[in-house]
Protein backbone atom coordinates (compact mmCIF):
# COMPACT_ATOMS: atom_id res chain seq x y z
CA UNK A 1 0.00 0.00 0.00
CA UNK A 2 1.44 3.33 -1.09
CA UNK A 3 1.13 6.18 1.37
CA UNK A 4 -0.03 9.63 0.26
CA UNK A 5 2.33 12.56 0.44
CA UNK A 6 2.88 14.02 3.89
CA UNK A 7 3.60 17.49 2.43
CA UNK A 8 0.05 18.94 2.65
CA UNK A 9 -0.28 17.70 6.24
CA UNK A 10 3.05 19.29 7.19
CA UNK A 11 2.07 22.58 5.55
CA UNK A 12 -1.23 22.71 7.48
CA UNK A 13 0.44 21.75 10.76
CA UNK A 14 3.21 24.33 10.38
CA UNK A 15 0.67 26.99 9.42
CA UNK A 16 -1.27 26.35 12.65
CA UNK A 17 1.95 26.22 14.68
CA UNK A 18 3.11 29.57 13.28
CA UNK A 19 -0.23 31.22 14.03
CA UNK A 20 -0.30 29.74 17.56
CA UNK A 21 3.09 31.36 18.15
CA UNK A 22 1.99 34.77 16.83
CA UNK A 23 4.26 34.43 13.81
CA UNK A 24 3.49 35.55 10.25
CA UNK A 25 3.31 32.49 7.96
CA UNK A 26 5.01 32.93 4.59
CA UNK A 27 4.90 30.52 1.66
CA UNK A 28 7.68 30.25 -0.91
CA UNK A 29 6.09 29.15 -4.20
CA UNK A 30 7.55 27.85 -7.47
CA UNK A 31 5.47 29.89 -9.92
CA UNK A 32 6.68 27.84 -12.91
CA UNK A 33 4.71 24.86 -11.65
CA UNK A 34 1.60 24.11 -13.70
CA UNK A 35 -1.65 25.27 -12.17
CA UNK A 36 -0.25 28.17 -10.11
CA UNK A 37 -2.56 31.18 -10.35
CA UNK A 38 -1.15 34.46 -9.03
CA UNK A 39 -1.39 38.10 -10.16
CA UNK A 40 0.85 38.91 -13.12
CA UNK A 41 4.38 40.15 -12.54
CA UNK A 42 4.63 39.49 -8.79
CA UNK A 43 7.07 36.60 -9.12
CA UNK A 44 10.80 36.95 -9.45
CA UNK A 45 12.85 34.29 -11.23
CA UNK A 46 9.95 31.85 -11.04
CA UNK A 47 9.40 32.24 -7.31
CA UNK A 48 7.21 34.33 -5.05
CA UNK A 49 6.81 34.70 -1.30
CA UNK A 50 3.21 35.07 -0.12
CA UNK A 51 2.01 36.24 3.28
CA UNK A 52 -0.62 33.84 4.68
CA UNK A 53 -1.43 35.90 7.74
CA UNK A 54 -5.20 35.89 8.43
CA UNK A 55 -5.14 39.70 8.25
CA UNK A 56 -3.61 39.58 4.75
CA UNK A 57 -5.86 36.99 3.11
CA UNK A 58 -9.48 35.85 2.96
CA UNK A 59 -11.17 32.52 2.38
CA UNK A 60 -8.15 30.31 2.99
CA UNK A 61 -8.68 26.73 1.89
CA UNK A 62 -5.96 24.13 2.40
CA UNK A 63 -6.40 20.52 1.39
CA UNK A 64 -4.23 17.69 0.12
CA UNK A 65 -4.17 19.04 -3.45
CA UNK A 66 -4.07 22.83 -3.27
CA UNK A 67 -4.02 26.02 -1.23
CA UNK A 68 -6.45 28.74 -2.32
CA UNK A 69 -7.30 32.18 -0.96
CA UNK A 70 -8.04 35.73 -1.96
CA UNK A 71 -5.60 38.59 -1.36
CA UNK A 72 -5.05 42.18 -2.42
CA UNK A 73 -2.15 43.20 -4.65
CA UNK A 74 -1.80 46.82 -5.67
CA UNK A 75 -5.24 47.56 -4.24
CA UNK A 76 -6.98 44.89 -6.34
CA UNK A 77 -8.35 41.58 -5.06
CA UNK A 78 -7.03 38.42 -6.69
CA UNK A 79 -7.87 34.77 -6.24
CA UNK A 80 -4.72 32.76 -5.59
CA UNK A 81 -4.48 29.05 -6.39
CA UNK A 82 -1.39 27.02 -5.49
CA UNK A 83 -1.06 23.29 -6.10
CA UNK A 84 0.63 21.71 -3.06
CA UNK A 85 3.41 20.50 -5.38
CA UNK A 86 4.33 24.16 -6.08
CA UNK A 87 5.03 24.96 -2.40
CA UNK A 88 8.76 25.10 -1.70
CA UNK A 89 8.64 26.28 1.93
CA UNK A 90 6.47 27.53 4.77
CA UNK A 91 8.18 29.67 7.38
CA UNK A 92 7.90 32.52 9.85
CA UNK A 93 8.54 36.03 8.53
CA UNK A 94 9.98 37.01 11.89
CA UNK A 95 12.69 34.37 12.34
CA UNK A 96 12.55 32.04 9.30
CA UNK A 97 11.48 29.07 11.44
CA UNK A 98 9.66 26.52 9.32
CA UNK A 99 10.32 23.89 6.68
CA UNK A 100 11.70 23.68 3.14
CA UNK A 101 10.43 21.04 0.73
CA UNK A 102 12.18 19.39 -2.20
CA UNK A 103 11.26 20.80 -5.59
CA UNK A 104 8.83 18.51 -7.35
CA UNK A 105 9.46 17.95 -11.04
CA UNK A 106 6.30 17.92 -13.13
CA UNK A 107 6.33 15.70 -16.19
CA UNK A 108 5.50 17.94 -19.18
CA UNK A 109 3.75 15.06 -20.99
CA UNK A 110 1.53 14.56 -17.96
CA UNK A 111 0.47 18.21 -17.79
CA UNK A 112 -0.46 18.33 -21.49
CA UNK A 113 -1.97 14.86 -21.71
CA UNK A 114 -5.23 14.26 -23.59
CA UNK A 115 -5.02 16.79 -26.35
CA UNK A 116 -3.29 19.93 -25.20
CA UNK A 117 -2.94 22.28 -22.31
CA UNK A 118 -4.80 21.83 -19.10
CA UNK A 119 -8.12 23.70 -19.05
CA UNK A 120 -8.24 27.17 -17.62
CA UNK A 121 -10.34 27.59 -14.47
CA UNK A 122 -11.92 30.60 -16.15
CA UNK A 123 -13.38 28.56 -19.01
CA UNK A 124 -15.34 26.25 -16.73
CA UNK A 125 -13.27 23.21 -17.66
CA UNK A 126 -10.82 23.37 -14.78
CA UNK A 127 -11.03 21.62 -11.46
CA UNK A 128 -10.24 24.74 -9.48
CA UNK A 129 -12.72 25.29 -6.70
CA UNK A 130 -14.66 28.50 -6.39
CA UNK A 131 -14.08 30.70 -3.38
CA UNK A 132 -17.10 31.93 -1.49
CA UNK A 133 -17.82 33.81 1.71
CA UNK A 134 -19.52 31.73 4.40
CA UNK A 135 -21.26 33.66 7.18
Amino acid sequence: MALTSNKPYLIRALYEWLLDNNATPYLLVDTRHGGVMIPPNIDQDGRVVLNLSPSAIQGLEMNNDYIAFSARFGGRAFDIYLPVASILAIYSAEDNEGMMFAEEVVDEAESTQEGGDSPSPDDGGGKRPGLRVVK
